[in-house]
């Protein structure tokens, strides 16, 4: 019987554990519990590869932001995670653009939270300003028959009177 020489990217769950700076008993848990891939091969002859660092490298970064053993399952396999709104603290700075489209009509962007470049915040606006421009020019009360559905002098109909 041969025994197998690992290649540099294989490892053994210490290694793995070094790189990672884990517990093996954590790494483990992960394993057991579908957040990590299970190794080729079983017991000591278990072998993990680039993805298994990867995919634990993923999970310890994100349980140390604060994200839940569930919600990270869900994200290995595939779901995209939510942009999580973070609580504002008292001092905490944020940087917003206020886009003034008309006296009363304001857009606040907070870039950061919308996931946003600076060149989609500007895109965004130009699209916006378009918009609201279009919207102004187009008179669909005046067109016969058009309703605007929010207006609030359009009386109600009374029942059918034969």
């Amino acid at each position: 019987m041969q025994m197998q020489t690992p290649t540099p990217d294989q490892y053994t769950l210490n290694e793995l554990c070094v790189l990672a700076d884990l517990p093996v008993r954590t790494v483990r848990y992960y394993v057991q519990n579908g957040l990590v891939d299970r190794p080729e091969g079983e017991t000591r002859a278990a072998r993990y590869g680039a993805r298994h660092l990867e995919q634990v490298l993923l999970i310890k970064k994100w349980t140390s932001a604060g994200v839940s053993l569930d919600r990270i399952r869900e994200m290995l396999h595939g779901e995209v995670p939510p942009v999580l709104a973070r609580p504002k603290k008292p001092g905490s700075i944020e940087v917003c653009s206020h886009l003034h489209i008309a006296d009363g009509l304001e857009i606040i962007i907070e870039p950061t939270r919308a996931q946003m470049t600076p060149e989609q915040v500007r895109q965004f606006s130009r699209g916006v300003m378009t918009l609201y421009s279009t919207v102004l020019q187009a008179s669909p009360l005046e067109e016969e028959g058009s309703k605007d559905p929010t207006d609030t002098d359009v009386k109600p109909q009374e029942g059918n009177k034969k």
